[in-house]
């Protein structure tokens, strides 16, 4: 099994928590970004749209993180992170869709302007996309942080995979300023603390 990405990459680490959280390992095989290697002939025959990740597994290849997250967890051993009750699955797939559509798109305005612009040679943060995305991230902190007070994740008592793909986003939100945000929701932000004080989280991300 291989694993084709960048380990700065949001959507390779939720597949690297996926992994840690099953006990098991890819081999890594390094695309980089800065070379433009997820835009050459060799990776988009990997991934067609030129982005990463991209999983090799017995020959075949899979791509799109949520999509390889949902594969490794079902292929292999381990606790599973796909919760058996129908109420429980449901509640999962919910905020897979509310990270994908509300929380991400508005939380990446935020580590746009303020994390890789600025590394990018972009120059200075536009404040107005800032404070849009802020604004919309709060939106869906004040959804979720009643949810998160009735119990512990999102799908009900257990992690899950709704975990594995908001963690990456809520990372880089909060190195990006957004712990303000994030502490004026005392349940999300006890919630942050105990999915990114994992082990399987750290290991994705080197810490």
């Amino acid at each position: 099994m291989k694993l084709y990405g960048h380990p700065m990459s949001t959507c390779t680490r939720k597949v690297l928590t996926t992994l840690a959280e099953k006990g098991q390992e890819a081999q890594f095989v390094l695309v980089d970004l800065m070379k433009g290697e997820h835009k050459q002939p060799a990776h988009l025959a990997r991934q067609p749209f030129g982005v990463i990740p991209a999983l090799e597994d017995d020959g075949n290849m899979l791509y799109e993180s949520r999509a390889i997250m949902r594969y490794l967890d079902r292929k292999l051993p381990g606790t599973s992170l796909t919760p058996a009750d129908p109420r429980a699955y449901g509640l999962m797939e919910q905020y897979i869709s509310v990270e994908q559509s509300y929380f991400s798109p508005a939380a990446m305005k935020v580590i746009m302007e303020r994390l890789f612009k600025p590394h990018m040679g972009g120059g200075a943060a536009d404040e107005a996309r800032v404070a849009e995305g802020l604004q919309g991230v709060d939106k869906v902190f004040g959804i979720i942080d009643p949810v998160l007070g009735k119990q512990q994740y999102l799908a009900g008592d257990s992690f899950s995979l709704a975990e594995v793909s908001w963690l990456p986003y809520l990372e880089f939100f909060v190195a990006a300023g957004g712990a303000d945000v994030l502490n004026k929701h005392k349940n999300v932000a006890a919630w942050w603390n105990r999915i990114s004080s994992r082990p399987s989280w750290k290991k994705a991300t080197g810490k």
